[in-house]
């Protein structure tokens, strides 16, 4: 074999390992991005799980505590404001706003001792309070792809693939910091 030949070959060799390498970055890339969107889509069905629950547990307490109508139309406004939310701040932000209307509306249950006792409250509670556990680990679970997504594409030599892609950096779900005092769902007393 003629020695231009073989730089010929060996040079084609390296460029198909290249392409080979790059391909398999910007699938990694991709694979980490889809595992953020997945997360992202968690938080979102528990939020509208809890969204969905809210409307039954208010119609509970309304036949008890009537009188509560401020309570109700917050509720009402904070359920509205989370569907029509369009990224994950204004999830975020209108997630508070429902976590401390439900935590007011559960303050108003203290004083009913009937409701309390009532079967489809409980059950409804019950669902609630799982409901906020899951929405708790959906969150957790989506800030940890994102982490694990945002070192990737930052990390050499990946940085240069992200970039000339145009990976973006992801988000982590923050909330608001008055949603840190989480509504306590426990109506055992």
């Amino acid at each position: 074999m003629k020695s231009g030949m073989k730089w010929l070959i060996g040079i084609g060799v390296v460029v198909v390992i290249l392409i080979i390498w790059v391909a398999g970055m910007y699938n990694g890339l991709v694979d980490a991005e889809q595992n953020v969107e997945t997360a992202r889509s968690d938080i979102e069905t528990q939020l509208q799980r809890r969204s969905d629950l809210v409307p039954n547990l208010v119609s509970t307490v309304k036949g008890y505590a009537s009188q509560e109508k401020d309570i109700f139309t917050d509720i009402a406004n904070a359920r509205a404001k989370l569907a029509g939310a369009n990224n994950l701040s204004d999830q975020a932000e209108a997630d508070t706003d429902l976590s401390n209307a439900l935590s007011r509306l559960l303050v108003v249950v203290e004083n009913y001792p009937d409701l309390k006792s009532n079967q489809n409250f409980q059950d409804l509670s019950v669902q609630l309070e799982g409901t906020e556990n899951r929405i708790a680990i959906a969150r957790q679970d989506y800030n940890d792809a994102v982490m694990r997504y945002n070192k990737k594409r930052r990390r050499f030599p990946t940085s240069i693939i992200s970039n000339a892609f145009g990976f973006e950096e992801a988000p982590l779900f923050e909330a608001s910091p008055e949603s840190q005092n989480a509504p306590v769902v426990d109506f055992s007393s």
